[in-house]
């Protein structure tokens, strides 16, 4: 019995000692114990002769009594339980050893946790590197991923699903027309003869629908009243005796049509209004007349402007933006015409303007008026012949009209 009981108490010291992990004393427990105190055997004794410290073993007791708690448990567990838990410990080791210094669970190890949680009903016992919670949403990731792919390749039951044409068509019609709803537009295409619901319109047009939009919205408003809007303007020539003509011209901003256009060296009040009345001879006038606050355009000039029936509106102050019409066209006269010339006098820039003004409103095609004329020039049958095409000279050789030969 003596030498049975100096085993047992050999293996529990062994144990201890290999639960410390250390076999130097702690300095800050100067009383320690060691093995020659307590009664241990020769053999002890002579190979485990160092202190001990009390601290330490305490916590190796603990450690041994929670060892053994476990140990008793897993005697009655089933043979199953232990197998997956020790599975569960192995996978989460080598996770830790290929990941380090930082973990990280790859595609394998997520879907490890998912075939386990299954399986086995004490799969949160043995999960250690992460929280169930984060398996568990690992699961909803994989549950939603699953059926995004299953709708995608599967027969969709249902309605039919709305054509491509006639998702472009909707969103076109939104973009036209701003004001539209999908009541009106879904009238639309149902007058087309398409066969869609209401409800699918509607869904479509809120897809498209922005906000609105000033610069539109001011573009339509012009639009709609362009037809009774002019503007006119005053520029200057430079002669060839260094001389300064002045040049006034009225143009309509319906179709930018020139209305009138001369040339003078002395622009007063009284030939001003002389050029308003010439302008307005027939029953047609604009409603309203844009102008720049030049002292050329005095209160006279003002009073004329309102004896024919037609509002004046003078832009602001150092503000030729506000009358852009006019100033595009004195970029344009000045770049096909007058920086090709030299003017000798009032009567030769006179006839150049005048054939200008007719070569604009004739045969100057406009991007405004998708690549048409102001006054309106008639469009020729398509000929396979070039031969056929013959050119018309306009400004002495500057520009030319091309027709096709009878």
């Amino acid at each position: 019995p003596t030498a049975f009981r100096n085993r047992i108490t050999a293996r529990v010291y062994g144990f201890i000692l290999s639960e410390m992990g250390t076999a130097q004393a702690v300095p800050f427990f100067p009383r320690t114990l060691s093995f020659a105190k307590i009664g241990a055997p020769n053999e002890i004794k002579r190979f485990w002769r160092f202190p001990i410290p009390r601290f330490g073993m305490i916590l190796a007791m603990i450690s041994c009594i929670r060892y053994l708690m476990g140990w008793l448990i897993g005697c009655f567990r089933c043979r199953e339980d232990l197998i997956l838990e020790n599975l569960a410990l192995r996978q989460q080791l080598l996770s830790l050893h290929a990941k380090r210094p930082r973990p990280r669970m790859n595609f394998s190890d997520k879907v490890f946790w998912l075939v386990l949680r299954r399986l086995w009903s004490g799969w949160q016992r043995s999960l250690i590197v992460v929280t169930p919670q984060t398996v568990v949403r690992w699961h909803r990731t994989g549950f939603r991923l699953y059926w995004a792919w299953l709708s995608k390749h599967e027969h969709r039951a249902g309605r039919r699903p709305i054509t491509r044409d006639i998702q472009e068509l909707i969103r076109r019609m939104v973009a036209e027309n701003p004001t539209w709803g999908a009541p009106r537009i879904h009238g639309e295409l149902q007058m087309l003869g398409f066969d869609i619901s209401e409800r699918s319109v509607s869904r479509w047009v809120k897809k498209y629908q922005v906000g609105p939009n000033p610069g539109k919205q001011w573009l339509a408003f012009l639009k709609n009243h362009r037809h009774a809007i002019a503007a006119m303007d005053f520029f200057t020539v430079p002669t060839l005796t260094f001389g300064v003509l002045h040049c006034l011209f009225v143009i309509g901003h319906d179709r930018r049509s020139i209305l009138h256009c001369n040339v003078t060296r002395n622009p007063c009040e009284f030939w001003t209004g002389l050029q308003l009345r010439q302008t307005w001879q027939s029953d047609v006038s604009p409603k309203f007349l844009i102008f720049d606050r030049d002292s050329k355009f005095s209160s006279e000039v003002v009073s004329t402007v309102r004896r024919h029936g037609v509002t004046p509106v003078q832009t602001s102050f150092r503000s030729p933006w506000q009358n852009g019409v006019a100033e595009r066209w004195v970029g344009n006269i000045r770049r096909e015409l007058l920086d090709h010339v030299i003017v000798l006098n009032e009567r030769q820039l006179r006839g150049l303007v005048r054939e200008y003004v007719h070569y604009y409103n004739e045969d100057r095609t406009h991007l405004s008026l998708r690549k048409q004329t102001p006054n309106g020039r008639t469009t020729r049958p398509k000929s396979s012949d070039a031969r056929k095409v013959v050119a018309f000279p306009r400004l002495g050789g500057l520009h030319h009209r091309y027709e096709v030969a009878a």
